[in-house]
């Protein structure tokens, strides 16, 4: 503790020094500082679901250099740092079999920055990955002793309140559509189907009542905020989600009275209407072009059709550089120079001809190459299979509320995995965390295993 006791008596100092200083306003900041240090330094947790909780409301914060979020996060990977060198985190933590994809694909990331159309833009993406990087290191690190109940009641908690800003106010729509406090509709969508799941798992374990209705009323206001999105791929992947779902409680099923399914049905016969009248008129017309491209016709949608421009842009980019791509970030250069740009521009101005690829998969396989392509991709998937070996490992032990909690967070990450083939967020945090909680569960769940068969 000598090294950051030293920290605190420097702090302690700079305060001293700016309440003789010209500036004394600044030093209660500097005592906010020291408290929050020292609280991180005791609960490390607190600042990764202080994150997790922050995520939906960054749009807060998009103008400014400074928000909470990187506050937290820039003093947690200090902290961890710290304790990293006094031992006081075992470095053992950082093992994952996610490494084994991680870093072949960062060594082709930087051979693919070596070989780049443009310097600047593929600098400007490092510079957002490594969001991402940090935050998979740190909860790594500390996602051993995450609470991850209450890792779900955050996320829930934050994304249904941003639902309810986006639904009562016009100020966090974009054209109409609930954007929260995001830019894109379909970003605070994928949110949304993240926190999906997470809500209804704190409805089938609430211990009374009371807490039953607060989590639904939630779960509700996530759909009612997913249909004011006009999200086609949002209703895809909640849909599927909700099959998945479905799949796992199926042993439950058996146990559904007729007096259940009664109550059931009367519950379907009033809100599936009146869910159809809620629903926005453009919403249902965004959804029947799904159908309309589904049986073969030529797509009338403006937005499929752009959504169609990326693929043939990033097909021949993927064919000019299959190896290294043309790297990190540089898509929207070449799609500016296509003439799609221009038929898909909505005011013809310089800014808007960039467009990315609205695909993260389409757009690391063009801008980094096949090789990082399938790294990326493998990641995702290993991911995805660490938490179905948890899952049955809680199974095997007979634990249903841990297999419940993998099912459930299995679902979430699935979420964003399929929803990363409908928008460009290579960075997004809940995908990095997500992918290292993967990991630290599996290894929970194995470890917990082998000592029960160890006692047996």
């Amino acid at each position: 503790m000598i090294f950051p006791l030293s920290i605190v008596s420097l702090l302690g100092l700079v305060c001293i020094a700016l309440l003789a200083s010209p500036y004394p306003f600044l030093a209660p900041g500097v005592v906010l500082g020291l408290v929050g240090f020292a609280v991180l330094y005791r609960k490390p947790t607190w600042g990764l679901l202080g994150i997790a909780a922050l995520v939906p409301f960054e749009g807060f914060f998009k103008d400014s250099s400074f928000s909470g979020s990187k506050l937290l996060g820039a003093g947690l990977a200090v902290i961890l740092m710290l304790q990293l060198a006094l031992h006081q985190i075992p470095s053992e933590r950082l093992r994952s079999n996610i490494w084994r994809y991680l870093i072949w694909f960062m060594v082709l990331y930087f051979l693919s920055m070596l070989n780049t159309d443009d310097l600047g833009m593929s600098l400007g993406h490092l510079r957002e990955l490594s969001v991402g990087l940090i935050l998979f290191v740190i909860t790594l690190l500390i996602g051993r002793d995450l609470n991850l109940d209450l890792f779900a009641r955050l996320v829930t908690l934050a994304v249904s309140t941003t639902c309810a800003m986006a639904m009562f106010s016009a100020k966090f729509q974009d054209q109409g559509r609930a954007a929260g406090l995001l830019e894109d509709p379909n970003a605070f969508a994928m949110l949304i189907a993240f926190a999906v799941p997470m809500g209804l798992l704190l409805v089938i374990r609430s211990p009374n009542t009371l807490h039953r209705l607060f989590w639904g009323g939630c779960c509700l206001l996530l759909l009612g905020g997913m249909t004011k999105t006009e999200s086609r791929s949002g209703l895809v992947v909640l849909a599927l989600s909700l099959l998945i779902g479905c799949w796992h409680y199926r042993s439950q099923l058996t146990h559904i009275r007729p007096r259940h399914l009664g109550f059931a049905m009367l519950g379907a016969a009033i809100v599936i209407p009146l869910a159809i009248y809620a629903m926005p008129a453009g919403y249902m017309a965004r959804i029947q072009s799904l159908s309309i491209l589904s049986a073969g016709s030529k797509a009338q949608d403006e937005s499929l059709g752009r959504r169609a421009s990326y693929i043939v842009v990033g097909s021949q980019m993927i064919r000019e550089n299959p190896l290294l791509g043309s790297g990190p970030g540089t898509f929207p250069l070449h799609y500016a120079t296509t003439g799609y740009a221009k038929a898909f521009s909505a005011n013809r101005k310089i800014g808007d001809l960039y467009r990315r690829a609205h695909n993260t998969y389409l757009e690391i396989f063009s801008e980094l190459g096949v090789p990082a392509g399938l790294l990326f991709v493998g990641m995702l998937a290993l991911g995805l299979y660490n938490l179905i070996r948890a899952r049955a490992a809680w199974m095997l032990r007979r634990d249903a509320y841990q297999a419940d909690l993998m099912t459930h967070l299995g679902v979430s990450f699935l979420s964003l995995t399929l929803f990363l083939m409908f928008l460009s967020a290579p960075n997004q945090k809940y995908v990095w965390i997500m992918l290292a909680l993967t990991s630290v569960l599996r290894l929970k769940a194995e470890q917990a295993a082998l000592t029960t068969e160890a006692r047996a």
